[in-house]
């Protein structure tokens, strides 16, 4: 049974005086973070966000943030409602502050207004500096009635990606890697003609690949794009192929490198040129080993977030220089008894899952 179908249901219970609950404004909230979640992949830069409009305890109206550069979600939930006359009289739920200011798309606050909407739940305010609050109180100056913090850490969680890009002004880090029971991430190997060594399951694999559709970019370093030669594509899994990254010191690497194909974008950091040929982008940077200075021209080229897959020297600079959000590690019962070790990480899980037949782990870093 849908959700809009349940708060239907409940709601006419309701009405008939029998002994269900009321639809509590939090479940109309949790419906807007589920909407948003449907935008993932596809609105970087911007936030994920849904909205929903109820009319005496029905809702009426929904939508979400569906692609960069398209409508917002207030938009696509005040369109969706047939009959126009009951905004005046509903109440719309949103899980972020709605934009105040004229980008690819005019405000939604203004939209609001235009409907004369009465009362508005927010679930958190939006950090983006052209915002910040200023919706919220746009709305309350005009007389409506505003609600805000319902279901925040929630809504927080779920644009951890835009949050961190503006307030560290740097993509959000998520390193991914997969070693074996002993604690290898592959055999020991000189040549691209040697193929690297499988750790992981298909589920596994097929999953890592849904990730890479989540994020705005994948990154490897130099010796992983060398001696793998990855496509760094989702090929394995729906939705769009990542920008791809590459640390290329001298930007020495060959052009038939399969990163080079033209499949995806690729940006390639060095220390040598800034260039653009096609859809690969060759970005300057003082030092490829201040990740720091890596990570901001990354935000300036708009990635929000980075889905780092290799290798374990590159891992180990992030977390050395604690640039990291999130850590996803896989563990697969093979022994390799000898290779290339993975990186040290000295946190304690926050969830560990089983993926067929291995073992995910995932760690979080603290924000003060």
């Amino acid at each position: 049974m849908g959700k809009i179908t349940q708060l239907i249901q409940l709601k006419i219970a309701h009405t008939a005086k029998l002994s269900l609950p009321p639809v509590e404004p939090i479940q109309y909230m949790q419906r807007c973070l589920e909407l948003a979640q449907l935008g993932q992949g596809n609105v970087a830069p911007n936030p994920m966000v849904g909205c929903v409009i109820v009319h005496d305890g029905i809702i009426i109206g929904e939508g979400y943030h569906e692609h960069y550069g398209q409508a917002h979600a207030e938009v696509n939930a005040i369109r969706s409602v047939k009959n126009q006359a009951l905004l005046s009289q509903s109440t719309l739920y949103v899980s972020l502050e709605p934009c105040a200011h004229h980008g690819k798309t005019p405000p939604c606050v203004d939209l609001i207004l235009e409907h004369r909407i009465p009362e508005v739940y927010i679930a958190c305010q939006d950090s983006f500096e052209h915002v910040a609050g200023k919706s919220i109180e746009k709305l309350r100056k005009a007389g409506v009635k505003v609600n805000v913090g319902l279901l925040e850490n929630e809504a927080l969680q779920l644009n951890r990606r835009f949050f961190t890009f503006h307030a560290k002004q740097r993509p959000y880090i998520i390193l991914k890697w997969a070693e074996s029971h002993d604690g290898f991430v592959d055999a020991s190997r000189i040549s691209p003609t040697t193929p690297p060594q499988s750790i992981t399951c298909a589920s596994a694999n097929v999953l890592s690949h849904h990730w890479r559709s989540q994020e705005a970019a994948i990154m490897v370093g130099s010796t992983t794009a060398t001696l793998d030669n990855p496509s760094l594509t989702t090929r394995l899994a729906a939705g769009r192929n990542p920008t791809r990254i590459v640390i290329d010191r001298y930007a020495r690497l060959p052009s038939t490198l399969k990163l080079f194909n033209g499949e995806a974008d690729t940006i390639i950091i060095n220390q040598s040129k800034d260039a653009e040929e096609g859809r690969n982008r060759w970005v300057r940077v003082a030092s490829v080993d201040d990740l720091h200075s890596v990570l901001h021209a990354l935000w300036q080229a708009n990635i929000q977030s980075i889905l780092v897959e290799g290798g374990p020297t590159l891992h180990a600079s992030f977390i050395r220089q604690v640039l990291w959000d999130e850590v996803r590690k896989y563990v697969s019962p093979t022994l390799l008894h000898s290779g290339i070790s993975s990186a040290h990480l000295h946190a304690n899980p926050i969830e560990i899952q089983s993926i067929g037949t291995d073992s995910l782990y995932i760690y979080t870093q603290h924000r003060a």
